[in-house]
């Protein structure tokens, strides 16, 4: 396929061009968001959605019940909307189990530690949640330290169980950075069931990120190379293939004649992120400086007409810093003109 279709066909479908009316409605295309930077992940949902909503618009969304944040896949978190995180878990929890399993006995996480926990947490979870440092107090309170990262582990493992994921926003002056934890049993309202989640699965991710391969969900998702042939074969006559072993959703979003050709996306936007191979996006020469490094991060990055050209921080946007570009003849004003968008974001 060629670079400059596939490119134009990502923007689609991602809705950084055909924006959708809501951010619920925006989350509900994507299907899961990486949020591991929570303000990043909400910052994803406003860039793919009409009228510039602002990170208010995006927390009340939490606070309604209609997004939560979890441990979905890979184990990484992911901004989805609440009715799927049951059937997507399904998918994906017993992978993510297996893969967290020698780090958790090197923690000392077993069955027991983690039913007292749970019969710790369980009642005090009832009455608004609690944040993750009064989550780690109940644990310390029965006698398991949560230090060296066995506190997130527990949280992972309750998570993937089905029993808890993040919800209501944790109110703060300034930008609030962190949610309460909450009983999906009683936060969550429905529960959506789709006849084959794992091709479901398949079949969202395409709709949110295609043109793609299977190769691309497999990463993705976390699922073995095997189970993601299975779930494209489980999902024949729900994609459209577009050229050998290349696949695009059925109803593409219609594009906005209005959207900007230059973009501010956040860290570890589905964008660059969601591929095996992401050279289709960011010449090879400034993967390394996008991400991932070492430490793990993937940058925030501008992109003109589908294509990576530069990276930049939240906090340098807010005092008006330039960018770092690795192009000469970028659109001054185009870039501006995206970083303002955050800016307004952030500000309200």
């Amino acid at each position: 396929m060629k670079s400059a279709s596939l490119l134009s066909e990502r923007l689609r479908s991602h809705r950084l061009t055909a924006p959708a009316r809501s951010v619920t409605d925006a989350a509900a295309h994507m299907l899961a968001v990486q949020s591991q930077d929570f303000t990043a992940g909400r910052w994803a949902l406003a860039a793919r959605t009409r009228n510039e909503p602002t990170l208010r618009q995006v927390d009340r969304a939490f606070d309604r019940g209609d997004l939560v944040r979890a441990w979905t896949m890979r184990g990484t978190l992911h901004i989805v909307p609440a009715r799927d995180l049951r059937w997507v878990l399904s998918v994906t929890g017993d992978r993510q189990h297996r893969q967290g399993a020698t780090r958790k006995r090197e923690l000392a996480i077993d069955d027991e530690m983690v039913a007292a926990v749970t019969r710790a947490v369980m009642p005090r979870l009832r009455d608004g949640g609690l944040t993750r440092a009064e989550m780690f107090e109940v644990f310390t309170g029965i006698g398991v330290d949560p230090g060296g990262q066995r506190g997130i582990h527990l949280l992972n493992v309750l998570t993937l169980d089905g029993l808890i994921c993040q919800g209501p926003v944790a109110a703060r002056e300034g930008i609030a950075r962190e949610q309460r934890f909450v009983l999906v049993e009683q936060h969550i309202r429905e529960h959506a069931a789709p006849p084959d989640p794992l091709a479901e699965l398949f079949v969202r991710f395409i709709d949110g990120h295609g043109p793609a391969a299977v190769a691309d969900f497999a990463w993705w998702s976390g699922l073995t190379l095997g189970r993601s042939r299975e779930a494209l074969d489980r999902a024949a006559g729900r994609v459209a293939e577009i050229e050998q072993g290349i696949f695009v959703g059925v109803d593409r979003p219609r594009r906005s004649s209005s959207a900007a050709a230059v973009l501010a996306l956040g860290a570890f936007d589905e964008y660059y992120i969601s591929y095996a191979d992401r050279t289709a996006v960011c010449a090879p020469e400034h993967l390394a400086t996008v991400g991932p490094g070492k430490n793990g991060m993937v940058r925030a990055t501008i992109v003109a007409d589908g294509r990576v050209i530069g990276c930049w921080t939240h906090a340098s946007a807010s005092l008006g810093s330039a960018p770092e570009l690795f192009v000469q003849d970028a659109d001054d004003g185009a870039v501006r003109s995206a970083l303002e968008r955050f800016t307004r974001f952030l500000d309200g």
